[in-house]
């Protein structure tokens, strides 16, 4: 048997890469929630779409698998463009009618992927080598290497853009204060589509990484879900280091809690960590980066 420390390293770095995936579904249901206000109970069914776009990209278009995960966060980022049309822009100051409408969207996403791809799971065919890399007492996979870096190089690829570019800055003073950024002359309704597109690509790419290793299937959305709307809580709105440090913090204690509990207990033992820390810091972690920083 391999000692309790290694099997803990090896625990961690697994908790680390699924971290990451957390940390790109709480992104984007945090853009929508900071900008628009409203609870996005479509990300599951978005994340879903990211992974049957991939699966579809590589086994019918014959892409390559790092292609498909690009073009799958694109196809999200429509879908969830066109959400935010039909469902959320005219009902917009209703918080409880479009949290009922983002519901029966996400039921109608769900019942569209079993008609067009059955409710059987799906395999994307990744071109990785399956040989394990062993790194002392760790070991990875190629594709777990890319998944892991990919989703850490979106999400500073998401920082950047939204420090740095004229439509990033935008989208941050909407979030602040709506009614001077309107005094602006900023444009809210394109601005609107465009942070629910983003969220969805977010989802989308998450879908996509992730469903290579496991399968696709329509409910697969589910949990990531409700995992996303931890890390949001957890990190607190508008901060994407609190949400990055906050989902990594939910995917290592699910690898410590599954190699030293029970599999069967990881989400319990999950949850009770983050409502620990959250009794110890209600505001979220991201008051305490920035008091740190």
């Amino acid at each position: 048997m391999a000692p309790v420390f290694e099997i803990a390293i090896q625990q961690i770095v697994n908790g680390l890469m699924v971290g990451t995936i957390y940390a790109l579904m709480a992104l984007g249901l945090m853009v929508v929630l900071g900008i628009l206000n409203v609870v996005n109970m479509a990300q599951g069914e978005l994340y879903m779409l990211g992974g049957y776009f991939a699966y579809t990209a590589v086994s019918i278009l014959k892409v390559d698998y790092i292609t498909s995960v690009l073009l799958a966060m694109i196809a999200a980022a429509v879908v969830g463009a066109f959400v935010e049309r039909v469902s959320v822009r005219p009902l917009l100051g209703r918080p409880a009618a479009v949290f009922l409408a983002t519901f029966g969207m996400s039921l109608m996403l769900k019942n569209i992927a079993l008609l067009i791809w059955g409710p059987d799971p799906r395999d994307i065919s990744a071109p990785f080598n399956t040989t394990p890399l062993v790194i002392g007492p760790v070991f990875l996979t190629q594709q777990r290497i890319f998944i892991f870096v990919a989703a850490v190089v979106v999400v500073l690829a998401f920082a950047a853009f939204l420090r740095w570019t004229r439509t990033g800055m935008a989208l941050r003073a909407l979030s602040r204060d709506k009614d001077a950024a309107l005094l602006m002359g900023i444009n809210a309704n394109r601005l609107y589509m465009l942070s629910f597109g983003l969220g969805a690509g977010l989802a989308g790419g998450a879908g996509a990484l992730l469903g290579a290793i496991f399968s696709v299937y329509p409910t697969m959305g589910e949990l990531p879900l409700m995992k996303g709307f931890a890390v949001v809580v957890l990190a607190g709105i508008g901060s994407i280091a609190g949400v990055l440090v906050s989902a990594l913090i939910l995917g290592v204690t699910e690898g410590l809690a599954a190699a030293f509990v029970s599999t069967s207990w990881i989400d319990v033992v999950a949850f009770v960590v983050l409502i620990l820390v959250l009794l110890i810091y209600p505001q979220g972690i991201s008051r305490l980066i920035k008091r740190d920083a």
